[in-house]
């Protein structure tokens, strides 16, 4: 077993197919490895930068494979699970513990294009009784430039941030729920 199948274990097999996919190009391109965390997502980043935006089909192949990797690296990062693995990439989403569910193709395709496509954001979801707090811990968090913004490395510190709001919040609720 090799160390990319360790790492993808857990990896549905159609998503883990496009994640080799994606090592192998960035590998090519940029003659680096990515290792999973946030620290080898710029290496993502600036791949995407360099694919031309122009050929919707080679855009959307570069998204899924881009985006197959990235979820894998959130997965492995912050837990959580594959959903939808059997239909198209762009309708694949990662759902993280507490709920909070994105679509890291989609997110990958918005890097490549500088550009939201369909509901945006990666098409966020969290439980509706949190959404109020993950609204407010998005606005605290400022602003960015565009460029910065469509960054996978920005993205991740965006999730992990939201993945703490979400924990923290669902503690402080089951203590409020606790008996006196």
């Amino acid at each position: 077993m090799t160390k990319t199948d360790r790492k993808l274990e857990g990896c549905p097999a159609r998503i883990a197919e496009f994640v080799t996919r994606a090592l192998d190009a960035v590998r090519n391109s940029v003659g680096l490895e990515l290792e999973f965390d946030s620290d080898t997502l710029p290496l993502l980043d600036h791949y995407l930068r360099e694919t031309p935006s122009s050929s919707p089909e080679t855009a959307a192949l570069i998204a899924a494979m881009a985006g197959a990797y990235f979820g894998e690296a959130v997965r492995q990062s912050l837990g959580g699970s594959w959903q939808s693995e059997k239909l198209d990439p762009d309708q694949w989403r990662i759902v993280l513990p507490g709920g909070l569910s994105f679509s890291p193709v989609r997110l990958a395709l918005a890097a490549i294009l500088e550009d939201e496509k369909g509901d945006g954001h990666g098409d966020f979801q969290a439980p509706p009784q949190l959404m109020v707090e993950l609204e407010a811990a998005l606005e605290r968090m400022g602003s960015v430039t565009t460029a910065e913004y469509y960054l996978l490395s920005c993205r991740f510190d965006t999730l992990e941030h939201l993945q703490e709001v979400m924990l923290a919040v669902a503690a402080s609720r089951s203590q409020d729920e606790l008996p006196n």
